[in-house]
């Protein structure tokens, strides 16, 4: 049996006397596309921080590829193959969209901190940067400040930041927050394109999106995991549809 891309055991995390994340346990395979939902306050991005690193967790393991991370640094996690987006927009706002994407593949590249590479000489750089920069539709925007970018533009660009880096996993975190429908659709399409066999965990409450993406969804509930299924298992579940609704009948278009 192979390995997880991404596993949590007996996960937790207290701040102070208040327990967030409750035991969870979860194992991401490699190549899947597994969505976090569930109500406000869950503990969703709570999970995100711990995994990336943000966060210490309180007690349990997470490992990446067989490897503890639970207790690296962030940029340890990330260089080991994982990398994630943010819940509000992380980009450098004054650079271009060409500025960022190379600024996110030169440690894949090879290149460390350095004072004597030019950056406008290093042709590899450039040229990946450039094949991102076309993946996600901004080549017309390349030399466009990014904080002049539309915020579905920035989102996208923060995609592509978030897999220049040519990291195996990949965390997004609320990817469609913000968008009306016709952006959201074009960013189920993108994140499809640019996380092509790569491993996908994602937190999102668009349950379209969820569901146009998803192999699995995992079901959070005060910092537990309550249901970890197929969409069309997840979409009948009780637990599921109580959780998010009480007594109400299921509607199709909340879950």
């Amino acid at each position: 049996m192979s390995v997880p891309a991404l596993e949590l055991r007996e996960v937790r995390k207290q701040f102070g006397s208040v327990e967030i994340i409750r035991g969870v346990n979860l194992a991401v395979n490699k190549g899947e596309r597994l969505a976090i939902i569930g109500p406000n306050g869950a503990g969703k991005s709570t999970l995100f921080n711990l995994i990336s690193g943000r966060f210490g967790v309180s007690s349990g393991e997470i490992s990446l590829n067989g490897q503890a991370i639970q207790r690296l640094a962030p940029y340890e996690i990330n260089r080991l193959g994982l990398s994630r987006s943010f819940q509000i927009t992380n980009i450098f706002h004054r650079l271009s969209v060409f500025e960022n994407l190379r600024c996110a593949v030169l440690w894949s590249l090879g290149y460390r901190y350095s004072f004597w590479h030019k950056l406008s000489a290093l042709k590899d750089a450039r040229a990946h940067a450039e094949h991102v920069m076309e993946s996600i539709g901004l080549t017309w925007r390349r030399d466009t400040p990014a904080g002049l970018l539309t915020y579905a533009e920035q989102r996208a660009l923060e995609i592509g930041i978030t897999v220049a880096g040519g990291a195996e996993v990949i965390l997004l975190d609320e990817p469609t927050a913000g968008m009306s429908r016709s952006e959201s659709d074009a960013a189920v399409t993108l994140i499809s394109k640019v996380t092509k066999d790569k491993t996908l965990l994602m937190v999102e409450h668009d349950m379209s999106v969820v569901f146009g993406l998803a192999d699995r969804i995992a079901v959070v509930v005060y910092g537990e995991v309550i249901a970890c299924d197929t969409p069309a298992v997840i979409r009948e579940n009780a637990k599921v549809q109580e959780a998010y609704l009480g007594s109400h009948a299921p509607d199709q278009e909340v879950l």
